[in-house]
């Protein structure tokens, strides 16, 4: 078994586009109108092997959604989290959380994962995790 990908409703699909594929340099993988169901699937990836994409779900009449309190946010693994930040923002990306260690190393922890967050057009919280 393996994850497919995860499904996020957005208010405007181009917008949605954009971020997606400029700041966080996505690739759009496939999109499909389903004009009987009224609704756009677009589904991002970085085009590799056994990657999970994110689905983005646009439905033509409605883009009046709210986040709600059980989601989350999405990972990002990138190399330099803190030049990552500083590409973002100067795109016009809300930085939510800077770049630094992680507050709360388990007990035992001899590392700090760098970590920061940043926000998509709809508001859904996206993190970044320094992998290199």
């Amino acid at each position: 078994m393996r994850m497919l990908y995860t499904m996020m409703r957005v208010s405007d699909l181009e917008r949605a586009l954009a971020f997606y594929t400029g700041p966080m340099q996505m690739r759009l993988i496939r999109q499909e109108d389903y004009p009987e169901g009224r609704f756009t699937l677009a589904f991002l990836g970085f085009e590799q092997p056994g990657e999970s994409l994110i689905e983005l779900t646009y439905n033509w009449d409605s883009g009046d959604y709210s986040l709600g309190t059980a989601w989350g946010h999405i990972t990002f693994g990138v190399p330099d989290v803190a030049a990552t930040c500083a590409r973002l923002a100067a795109m016009g990306v809300p930085i939510l959380r800077q770049a630094g260690p992680m507050t709360h190393a388990a007990k035992g922890q001899s590392h700090r994962e760098i970590i920061a967050f940043v926000e998509d057009p709809d508001g859904h919280r996206l993190e970044l995790v320094q992998t290199a």
